[in-house]
């Protein structure tokens, strides 16, 4: 059993900033992959940021040079600093963790959202 506790979310001014948190506990091993992924309204959730299984980051274009994946490995939390915020930002923010298993299984887990809504 793995839970997801995600925080951060709010109302900002555009160019304005957030920082969102997802922190994992449970039965954990090993944490592979640490992400962040969005969903505005009529669209498709798509990937903001990422820690690969290489321990690379990776971004969307649209966020390049705003956004920040970080991680605290001792508190198994991952966290995304959003700067310049644009109304376009607007959406649901989900953090999503693939960790394996003290029994040696993988499993991929989501958080619960988090609104993040950018005003102009």
């Amino acid at each position: 059993q793995v839970q997801l506790v995600e925080s951060g979310g709010g109302l900002v001014q555009a160019g304005g900033s957030l920082r969102l948190s997802c922190a994992a506990s449970g039965s954990i091993f090993r944490i592979n992959v640490m992400g962040w992924y969005r969903q505005a309204p009529g669209q498709q959730r798509e990937l903001v940021a990422a820690f690969t299984s290489a321990r690379t980051t990776a971004y969307a274009d649209s966020v390049k040079g705003r956004f920040t994946i970080s991680r605290d490995n001792n508190k198994n939390t991952v966290y995304l600093q959003m700067n310049s915020l644009k109304p376009e930002d607007t959406a649901v923010y989900y953090c999503k963790v693939e960790v394996i298993h003290y029994s040696n299984s993988i499993g991929s887990y989501w958080g619960q959202g988090t609104q993040v809504t950018v005003s102009s």
